[in-house]
């Protein structure tokens, strides 16, 4: 049992001292990840082949995984500690106050937490020992009845782990004395303080008792082997130390619904120590947070895709085997008898499909999102940095191919209708794509291409994607993510805003809403409109809005002007084209720049349109990439 004396000694700097210490192994963890992904990986791959090449390759990578996982759940422990020591503050003080309090009366506090006071000779009576009134909260006394002690880690302020019993039932209260001496004055004081040392002492075991239970649950086997289920067992981890750690380090002390400048603030004044652990039980907020520095949002947004997804892998093993029968027996309508052989699809069983494949494609597109974020180590792929992760809706991501903290040039790519998280892979690939043909078209100056699949986009071509809504709703993530990279770049920046499709309208929205949006130029293909009918009124000079539609693109069957062509309002037939979002950017009237992009595959005969989704090809990409390194094609 945890004593007063327990609590007087509590030395505070020995637990902080040992979370600084869990601190470096998270911190080397994360070194050694890097190191794995930064220079092993490149000298094996550059030097070996054949199968014993690949067969190291992906041990490599599994120990990337255990690093990684190992560098979160240091950063955890090193939290709690730090957070348990400021949770035992509080008591101690007030012990140490009713302490002060005794010595300074001449009262002499018990080993037991009574109290016991002088005589006052001038009342004629005897000397006392008070202890807490039956109302008071009571000390942990030991309980007579015999019980097994829990298994799990000791009390954390005992200075030693001994075996013994375990109360079976709460704990004994202190009750007054009944020796004469009532109306002693000093009785009173006495049963204060001796109320006081009983709260403390409770007030620290029951914070002692809640960090026994986290911190007992906070590790692994000696033959670690991170998977899936181990990253879903983490994010619970995180769950229990933020639940009692976040008293101490507060959610609500991270900037929310702030500027990108005053949260890159915010970030500065801290310590290395705050940074870590926020970054530790708030991967999440901190990976979000525009105006941060990339690889801080890229480290705490890989933690978030690796809980994510070793969470939705249970997810879906416990969903498969509720697999309802896919058959029914059929029943005659006319007989009410079943039809022997006959056989309808259960509805039940089609609910249970549509829910098991969007969680297969939410994995498929975190697979391919972690795929390709341990590409550059595995076969040298350009680095990638994910600055910013969700599940939520139709779930989210930001991946930038090169670092824009440190790049001359940053291209941000803003995908249209059916751009989400289970097909995000032809997206990366786009990303990638303009990043290479950059690198080639400048070699001296360095480029980073983004894509920002920040919001919920329309899905639908005939029904959502005749609806700005979905632009609306992305224009203050888009316009905080732009103001961030600039922010956290705090250099000479040329910023290019690239759309597609419906992706151009999001783009178009974002500049028109905000005269101070840090964007150089602007690209729009394949465009149903930008929300403005001229180019001037996106606030950059019209010599710096670039647009083109491809030949053979069917959005240029759209009607230019429903009040010449009555008889398609309301007829959506072409992609995402509405007249609603404007005039046609690619026209003399917009007054912007036009660039030549090809012809484009005519549309095929099962509907496909290819033309529409093929200006990442050839002479389109070439054109885009130079207007994003030049400023012109």
């Amino acid at each position: 049992m945890i004593t007063w004396r327990d609590l007087q000694n509590f030395k505070a700097e020995e637990y902080q001292g040992a979370a600084d210490g869990w601190g470096e192994v998270s911190n080397r963890a994360r070194a050694a990840k890097d190191r794995v992904e930064q220079e092993m990986f490149a000298k094996l791959r550059d030097t070996q082949t054949g199968t014993t090449a690949k067969e190291a390759l992906a041990a490599l990578n599994q120990l990337s995984r255990n690093f990684q996982y190992v560098h979160a759940e240091c950063g955890l422990i090193r939290a709690a500690l730090n957070s348990f020591a400021s949770g035992i503050a509080a008591p101690q003080r007030k012990l140490k106050h009713a302490l002060e309090e005794a010595h300074q009366l001449g009262f002499t506090v018990k080993p037991d937490g009574s109290v016991q006071y002088p005589a006052s000779a001038s009342l004629g009576l005897e000397q006392g020992t008070a202890r807490p009134t039956p109302d008071s909260p009571a000390l942990l006394l030991p309980n007579n009845t015999q019980e097994t002690a829990n298994s799990g880690p000791p009390a954390l302020l005992l200075p030693k782990t001994t075996q013994g019993t375990a109360n079976s039932g709460p704990p004994a209260l202190f009750l007054p004395d009944k020796t004469p001496g009532a109306a002693d004055p000093n009785k009173a004081k006495a049963e204060d303080i001796a109320h006081r040392i009983a709260s403390a002492v409770r007030e620290a075991a029951e914070v002692d008792a809640r960090y026994r239970s986290v911190l007992g649950k906070l590790k692994t086997s000696r033959s670690l082997k991170v998977d899936d289920a181990t990253w879903a067992d983490a994010a619970q981890d995180l769950k229990s130390v933020r639940k009692v750690g976040g008293e101490f380090i507060k959610e609500g002390d991270i900037p929310k619904g702030k500027s990108p400048v005053d949260n890159k603030k915010w970030w500065e004044n801290l310590t290395q120590e705050q940074r870590d652990e926020y970054a530790a039980l708030y991967p999440a907020r901190i990976g979000a947070l525009d105006g941060l520095p990339t690889t801080t949002r890229d480290d705490a947004n890989r933690v978030v895709l690796a809980e994510t997804h070793g969470t939705a892998q249970l997810q879906l093993k416990d969903w498969v085997n509720r697999e309802p029968d896919r058959y029914l027996p059929y029943i005659s309508q006319f007989t009410g008898r079943e039809i022997e052989g006959a056989r309808v699809e259960n509805p039940e069983w089609r609910k249970w499909n549509e829910k098991k494949e969007d969680l297969e494609g939410r994995l498929d597109g975190m697979s391919k999102i972690q795929a390709r974020c341990n590409a550059s180590a595995i076969n040298g792929s350009p680095p990638a940095y994910l600055l910013g992760f969700d599940n939520q809706n139709l779930g989210h991501a930001i991946v930038s191919i090169g670092n824009p903290d440190t790049a001359d040039n940053v291209a941000t790519y803003v995908p249209g209708t059916g751009a989400k998280l289970s097909s995000i892979k032809a997206d990366l690939d786009r990303a990638d794509m303009l990043y290479d043909t950059a690198k080639i078209a400048d070699s001296h100056r360095k480029t980073a291409s983004v894509l920002w699949l920040g919001y919920d986009a329309p899905q639908d071509v005939f029904t959502d994607a005749t609806h700005a809504k979905y632009a609306d709703a992305a224009g203050v993530p888009l316009r905080n993510f732009l103001t961030g990279i600039d922010t956290a770049h705090g250099g000479n920046l040329n910023s290019t805003l690239l759309g597609h499709s419906y992706g151009t309208l999001t783009a178009g929205t974002a500049m028109r809403d905000d005269p101070d949006l840090p964007v150089d130029n602007a690209i729009f293909v394949g465009s149903p409109g930008v929300g403005v009918d001229r180019a001037e009124d996106l606030n950059i000079p019209a010599d710096h809005v670039w647009s083109a539609t491809a030949k053979n693109d069917p959005i240029n069957l759209a009607p230019p002007l429903v009040e010449e062509l009555p008889i398609l309002d309301n007829t959506k037939l072409f992609d995402d084209h509405s007249i609603l979002y404007g005039c046609d950017p690619t026209t003399d009237d917009f007054g912007g720049k036009t660039f030549t992009v090809a012809d484009g595959d005519p549309p095929k005969w099962n509907g496909d349109m290819p033309a529409h989704s093929q200006y990442w090809e050839g002479k389109s990409l070439r054109n885009m990439t130079s207007v994003v390194t030049r400023g012109h094609p």
